[in-house]
């Protein structure tokens, strides 16, 4: 009988157990916000970004925010299929890509130039004049999440058929191909490549065309792993934060939230060629 009630009460205490642990591992869930960020520089400088901006939103939601910057598009869309960020600081292209596969929602919008434009750059040099010239060349495109490296582009040289397509990490390296004749042509947006042209000294470049389209802001998105409380929280908190930490994350709290449906439907176009891409001759149609 003895021996009976020992293995019952052991039993008892480890379903105890199973049940606490359960339980602490859905607060923790809940006591957790990942925040993704994609930062093409140094890595201490976006934490360092980021300081006043984890240590605000933690204390007044009783959360513990986690910071999780990656260095291109390729990363996060990673991160988003996984739905492993609660909260996004996403440019343009991923903003797109994670509201309409993934069901994030837009709250606030980021800071953009009114004038942004994807761009297709050439050594001056160059004999290529037009879209239609690139038939048969190697472009440099940026990775896949990048409205102006690689949605934008694509969309733009469906019908030909290119000798190589190679894809950048950063729009920087967009550049160093070109100026190195790996690529006959790249494509960034014309911020990144008024940012970063004046590195390259030996080197003139032109851009050989540019997208109608204005490029739209990018934006913060919210996860629907988050709760409805939770959000009204982040929304409320991130509207009344400091001018200061505004400015410093560079968010708009009483913009209008950007109109995704043409970037979109250049997504859903573009994914349809993801798989030809990495064949040579590279077939756009």
């Amino acid at each position: 009988m003895t021996s009976l009630l020992t293995r019952r009460s052991f039993t008892l205490q480890m379903l105890f157990l199973m049940a606490a642990c359960g339980v602490q591992e859905t607060s923790t869930k809940q006591l957790e916000l990942v925040v993704g960020v994609v930062n093409y520089r140094d890595e201490t400088k976006i934490i360092e970004k980021f300081s006043r901006f984890r240590t605000y939103l933690g204390q007044q939601t009783g959360t513990v925010i986690q910071l999780e910057p990656t260095f291109n598009e390729n990363v996060a869309i990673e991160r988003i299929k996984r739905q492993s960020w609660s909260l996004i600081f996403a440019p343009p292209g991923l903003a797109a890509f994670a509201i309409a596969n993934y069901k994030y929602d837009p709250i606030f919008p980021l800071e953009i130039d009114v004038n942004s434009r994807a761009i297709l750059i050439v050594r001056k040099d160059s004999k290529l004049q037009k879209i239609k010239d690139l038939q048969g060349k190697v472009i440099a495109l940026g990775t896949p999440g990048s409205a102006a490296g690689y949605y934008f582009p694509l969309h733009n040289l469906y019908g030909l058929t290119l000798k190589e397509v190679l894809f950048a990490s950063t729009p920087k390296t967009v550049l160093e191909w070109v100026s190195q004749k790996k690529a006959e042509v790249g494509a960034l947006s014309l911020e990144e490549f008024n940012l970063y042209r004046t590195q390259f000294t030996n080197t003139d470049f032109r851009i050989l065309f540019t997208d109608p389209h204005i490029v739209p802001a990018g934006s913060i998105l919210i996860g629907e792993n988050v709760d409805r409380t939770k959000k009204d929280l982040i929304r409320k908190h991130l509207r009344e934060a400091s001018p200061v930490l505004i400015q410093e994350l560079k968010y708009v709290p009483n913009g209008k939230i950007p109109d995704y449906t043409h970037m979109i439907s250049v997504i859903q176009r573009v994914t349809l060629l993801d798989k030809r891409l990495r064949s040579q001759p590279v077939r756009l149609f």
